[in-house]
């Protein structure tokens, strides 16, 4: 089963798709986990996606596709991939469609989950005392959110109109979430 979280930072993809993996054991990727590493590696992907990351900007498609790819063709992922935070375009998920297309699959489940702004800035300013991480600061956070609304909820419409889209209400307990998660996913 080739799934896809949706919604805006700190709405709860991360966590939910962890527990759905260990649930399902189908393999998540995250692409922002991925971006995360090879910039603490200083790859060249890395030094070049540090760049986009630290003013709140997406990672240029090419990067990212590649990367899916890879991790598509991998023995790891041939029983389905849970996409947590990828696609982000219409065009990503374009070729999404194309790389599960030529391995004879496609998506089965879209989730999307739906989370108040205020919501989502409390929660990033808790993670960002957690974890430490740069791209959450508050300005980095709002930056991210503006580039959220204008190039990734169009998604929401795309998936929406092709009948694959669930809504999550991704307010609440992590296990109240989960419930819902399950359901959206037929469990």
């Amino acid at each position: 089963m080739n799934i896809i979280l949706l919604g805006p930072p700190g709405s709860g993809k991360g966590t939910q798709g962890e527990l759905l993996a260990q649930r399902t054991g189908i393999l998540r990727v995250s692409t922002g986990d991925l971006l995360r590493e090879a910039v603490a590696r200083g790859t060249d992907l890395g030094k070049r996606a540090k760049v986009f990351m630290d003013q709140g900007l997406l990672v240029p498609d090419d990067v990212i596709i590649g990367l899916l790819g890879e991790v598509l063709a991998s023995p790891g992922a041939a029983g389905g991939v849970i996409m947590d935070g990828f696609p982000r375009t219409v065009a990503q998920a374009e070729a999404v469609d194309r790389l599960l297309a030529a391995r004879g699959r496609q998506v089965d489940r879209v989730l999307y989950f739906v989370v108040a702004d205020d919501e989502l800035l409390r929660r990033i300013e808790g993670r960002a005392g957690v974890e430490g991480r740069a791209d959450d600061n508050p300005d980095a956070f709002r930056q991210r959110l503006v580039v959220y609304r204008k190039q990734t909820q169009p998604l929401v419409d795309f998936y929406r109109q092709r009948g694959g889209l669930t809504d999550i209400d991704a307010v609440g307990a992590v296990q109240e979430i989960a419930a819902r998660v399950r359901a959206g996913v037929g469990e």
